[in-house]
C-alpha cells in the first residue's frame, strides 16, 4: 500500500511539476511576461471526439425472459473507464500518455528520459516488445494497482512471465500469478528475479498490474461487464485534459506535509473528493475541484485556502522570488456552493529553463558518440 501511495503521490506531483521546480527560482531574474492561461474547466470538442472514438467495446448483458436468458447489447463503452475503481473513497489518476508525449512539456520530459541517447529505451523495446512512445495510450494509477492501455499485440509477455502460473479469465483475458520474471540489468543483460505483483492482460489492449491476483481479476471482471453496479469514479464527461482523476480525501490528506496537520484534518472533516484536471497543450494549467456535503463548511475551507495563498504571494514578492510570485498570481480559489476550485498555472518558459539540462546532456551524449 505504501508503494501504491507513492504512485499516486507521483501523479499529483506531476500535475504541478513546474510548481516544485519554481522553489529553486533565482530571485534576481527579470519577471516573466504576463500570461493568458486557459484552464481545463470542461470537456472540449476534441475531448468529446476522443471519448467517442474510445467507445469500442460492446458488452452483452443477459436478461431473464420467461425462464430464458436473452443477450441484450449495451451502449458501446470505453474499456479503460470500465476498468476504473468504483465506490466512495477510491482513487484513480489517468495520464494521457500519447497526448502528453506530443505536448510541449512532453517533449521536454522525453529529453530527460533520453539523456543517455535512448539506450535504455531501446533495451526496453527489445526485451518487452513494447515501444512506450508508440504503443502506450493511457496510464491509469489507482489505489490498488496500475492499468495501461494501448497496443500490446507484439509484447513478449509469455517470454517475460513464463515462470508464472497463468490462467484464462474470460474471453481474451489472462491472469499471471506472482512469481519469477526476467529483470533487465544495467549492462544490458538479463536475469531472473521474483515479483510479488500479479499481472492481467485483456485483448492485447489492457495490461493490469495489482498487488494480488484477486485485485487483477476484479478489474478484468469489470471490463467484461461484471462486478459492481456502481459507475466508475471517473465519468466520460470528466475525461478532459492531458491528466485527470479523482482522489479520495483520505489519500489527499496523507500527502499533506506533517507540519500541516490542521489542514489535513479540516480536509477530512469537510471534503469528500477532489477531482483533478491538467492541460499541458502550452503552459501547464491545473484545476482541482474539492467537493463536500456541507456548502458552508466547504466555502469556509475555500476562503481559508485563498487567504493562505494571498499571504504566500505577498511573502514571495517581499523575498524577491519573482517566479514564485507569478505562480501564485495564477493560483486562485473559486467557491461554488458545495465545492470550490483551486487553479494553478506554470509558464512553459519556466519549465523549459528548469529542464534545459536534459536536452544539453542528450546533445553531449550524441556528440561523444560521433566523435572519432
Amino acid at each position: 500500500m505504501n508503494r501504491r501511495r507513492g504512485w499516486l503521490a507521483l501523479a499529483v506531483v506531476l500535475l504541478a511539476v513546474g510548481a516544485g521546480l519554481m522553489w529553486s527560482g533565482q530571485g534576481d531574474e527579470p519577471a516573466p511576461e504576463p500570461l493568458n492561461v486557459e484552464f481545463p474547466r470542461k470537456m472540449r470538442r476534441e475531448d468529446w471526439k476522443r471519448a467517442e472514438q474510445r467507445r469500442t467495446q460492446v458488452v452483452q448483458t443477459a436478461v431473464p425472459d420467461a425462464g430464458t436468458k436473452v443477450a441484450e447489447p449495451q451502449r458501446p463503452r470505453d474499456p479503460v473507464l470500465a476498468a476504473l475503481p468504483r465506490g466512495k473513497g477510491r482513487s484513480a489518476v489517468v495520464i494521457e500518455a500519447n497526448a502528453l508525449r506530443y505536448s510541449p512539456i512532453g517533449e521536454l520530459l522525453l529529453d530527460c528520459l533520453m539523456r543517455d541517447g535512448g539506450k535504455k529505451m531501446d533495451e526496453f523495446r527489445k526485451i518487452s516488445g513494447v515501444d512506450p512512445l508508440q504503443d502506450l495510450d493511457r496510464l491509469v494509477i489507482t489505489d490498488k494497482g496500475i492499468v495501461l492501455s494501448g497496443n500490446f499485440g507484439n509484447a513478449r509477455f509469455k517470454e517475460l512471465l513464463q515462470e508464472r502460473v497463468a490462467s484464462d479469465y474470460g474471453p481474451g483475458a489472462r491472469v499471471y500469478e506472482p512469481g519469477s520474471v526476467i529483470v533487465q540489468l544495467a549492462d544490458g543483460g538479463t536475469r531472473r528475479g521474483e515479483d510479488s505483483s500479479s499481472v492481467g492482460l485483456w485483448n492485447d489492449q489492457l495490461l493490469v498490474v495489482g498487488d494480488t491476483p484477486d485485485s487483477v481479476k476484479e478489474v478484468l471482471e469489470q471490463v467484461q461487464g461484471g462486478g459492481s453496479n456502481e459507475p466508475p469514479i471517473i465519468s466520460e464527461g470528466s475525461t478532459y485534459g492531458e491528466m485527470y482523476g479523482v482522489l479520495s480525501i483520505e489519500q489527499l490528506a496523507r500527502m499533506v506535509p506533517p507540519d500541516q496537520g490542521d489542514l489535513a484534518q479540516r480536509l477530512r472533516e469537510v471534503a469528500d473528493t477532489v477531482e483533478l484536471h491538467m492541460d499541458a497543450r502550452s503552459d501547464v494549467a491545473m484545476v482541482a475541484e474539492i467537493r463536500g456535503s456541507d456548502p458552508s463548511k466547504v466555502t469556509d475551507l475555500g476562503k481559508s485556502l485563498g487567504a493562505a495563498l494571498s499571504v504566500a504571494r505577498i511573502k514571495a514578492q517581499a523575498d524577491g522570488n519573482k517566479d514564485m510570485a507569478q505562480l501564485l498570481d495564477f493560483a486562485k480559489v473559486q467557491p461554488d456552493g458545495s465545492e470550490f476550485k483551486l487553479e494553478l498555472a506554470v509558464p512553459l518558459d519556466v519549465i523549459k529553463e528548469r529542464l534545459a539540462f536534459c536536452r544539453d546532456e542528450q546533445k553531449a551524449v550524441g556528440a561523444s558518440e560521433v566523435r572519432p
